[in-house]
């Protein structure tokens, strides 16, 4: 009989060996801990009280090494957006664009530093909810601030030419930018983490689990990127294609959230493990965990085609309007050759 996820030496066999072995010993390590294994050794002792929605909005922490690249991107962005507005007064970055940007920006800072945070490793519903703002809140929203765009706006013809254009236009770009891949390696990135002994380790230590959140962002940035289609790409998709790649995505995720909510037993050693004297069980949470990620994932990704389908019709209608413009144009041409015509076969007439 093949072993349960969550049991000692249950890493699958497509998972690398190092990694099957890291979690076979990881899961000793905690076994032999016993009732000590009750904490979340990456992160600290288990929190003494459950989350509410006070401690998870106030609890926040503040980790220099997130926070400050995040007030340093978000600062970078104003002072770029500013430069280009003073330079371009008659096509300033729309006001919208940096809205998204900066609450794409807002999303991870949620995700990583609030009380969300305090609880990633204690509960997996609440672990859930950081990686669902990572993948479908956080990435879709930085993607609709078009940061390429910008970026080739503020930087110099010399920087554009010799460092920007030459990495969009590269072998390695084209190929993980490409649809195909992107929606893979998302998917991957999905099913790779939550069915393996990675999740086990991130759970355990801090370094891989900031690397896992890292992955995700990485992975979610590349997918939605040409579902957005705002910044330029080595790849364009038309609306209606962008619908559908973003819809093909849904019952992957529905299929994933399904598995880990119909699961007869805890899928991973530390939760199964964990000893809290609150909240649910390690299999209840697991399902809440599940449903969550069926049914905020689902309202996520038929939100996104909603708008996808929104900026099809805006598109229609400019084309449309577009095409007007073109054809009262040329024929006010016709009429104006046709009144110089008779004007001149007038004159002729005349003339005789």
């Amino acid at each position: 009989m093949s072993p349960r996820f969550g049991s000692p030496g249950a890493a699958p066999a497509s998972v690398g060996r190092v990694v099957a072995r890291l979690g076979a010993a990881l899961g000793v390590g905690v076994a032999v801990l016993g009732p000590g294994a009750g904490r979340a050794l990456g992160h600290g002792p288990v929190p003494p009280e459950p989350p509410t929605l006070v401690n998870l909005a106030l609890g926040w922490s503040f980790e220099p090494a997130l926070v400050l690249p995040l007030v340093l991107t978000a600062w970078l962005w104003i002072r770029a957006v500013r430069q280009v507005n003073r330079a371009h007064p008659a096509n300033t970055v729309p006001r919208r664009r940096s809205v998204f940007f900066l609450a794409g920006l807002a999303a991870i800072a949620i995700a990583l530093q609030s009380g969300i945070e305090r609880y990633d490793t204690t509960l997996f519903s609440i672990h859930m909810v950081q990686h669902i703002l990572l993948t479908l809140v956080a990435a879709p929203l930085m993607a609709l601030g078009a940061p390429v765009t910008l970026l080739l706006r503020v930087a110099s013809p010399a920087v554009r030419r010799r460092l920007i254009l030459p990495v969009l236009h590269s072998r390695v770009l084209r190929i993980v930018s490409f649809p195909v891949v992107a929606w893979v390696a998302l998917a991957a990135v999905m099913w790779g983490t939550h069915f393996s002994a990675l999740f086990d380790v991130a759970l355990e230590n801090r370094f891989v689990h900031d690397l896992e959140h890292v992955l995700y962002l990485v992975a979610a940035l590349l997918f939605w990127w040409p579902a957005v289609g705002l910044d330029p790409s080595p790849w364009r998709l038309s609306h209606p294609v962008r619908a559908f790649y973003v819809f093909l995505q849904m019952p992957q995720n529905t299929l994933l959230a399904v598995v880990i909510l119909n699961a007869a037993a805890p899928l991973y050693l530390h939760y199964a493990t964990l000893i809290r004297p609150w909240g649910p069980s390690a299999l209840l949470d697991q399902q809440m965990a599940g449903g969550i990620m069926w049914l905020a994932g689902d309202l996520l990704f038929i939100g996104a085609i909603g708008v996808i389908v929104a900026g099809w019709m805006r598109h229609e209608e400019r084309q449309a309007a577009r095409s007007e413009r073109v054809a009262d144009a040329e024929l006010a041409s016709i009429r104006i050759r046709e009144a110089r015509l008779a004007k001149r076969l007038a004159d002729e007439g005349e003339g005789r």
